[in-house]
């Protein structure tokens, strides 16, 4: 069976390391210190904009993702016909829903030919 090099005798990579010992509460508070003490105002000023300047936009979009803005309920309005309804009725009332899409149809047009006769008379 073949071991990795992990796992192989005292002469391998792992050997040779040296791990730090791991620092007190008291080591950290104490570096901190000492990294705090050596800042001047405008780092001081840079570092609070560089941390205050991405959390607002966050902020920002977090509140405007919570407004209203999706669209409503959307009514939608079902037609129920009986289930004895005869071929003759739903042909008679294809024909009369036709009709009333034609004359929609030809409403439209007329206002798009007033809306074309009202640019010809200002030039356009």
């Amino acid at each position: 069976m073949r071991r990795g090099l992990a796992t192989r005798g005292h002469d391998d990579y792992l050997g040779a390391m040296w791990f730090p010992a791991p620092a007190s509460p008291r080591a950290l508070w104490t570096d901190l210190k000492a990294f705090t003490a050596g800042r001047s105002r405008v780092q001081w000023f840079a570092a609070t904009m560089a941390i205050v300047m991405p959390l607002s936009i966050i902020v920002l979009f977090l509140l405007d993702g919570k407004q209203d803005i999706g669209p409503g309920p959307e009514l939608i309005m079902v037609q129920s016909w009986p289930a004895t309804r005869t071929d003759a009725q739903i042909i008679a009332d294809q024909k009369k829903h036709q009709v009333e899409r034609e004359a929609a149809i030809k409403e439209r047009q007329r206002q798009f030919r007033k809306v074309d006769k009202d640019l010809e008379r200002i030039g356009i």
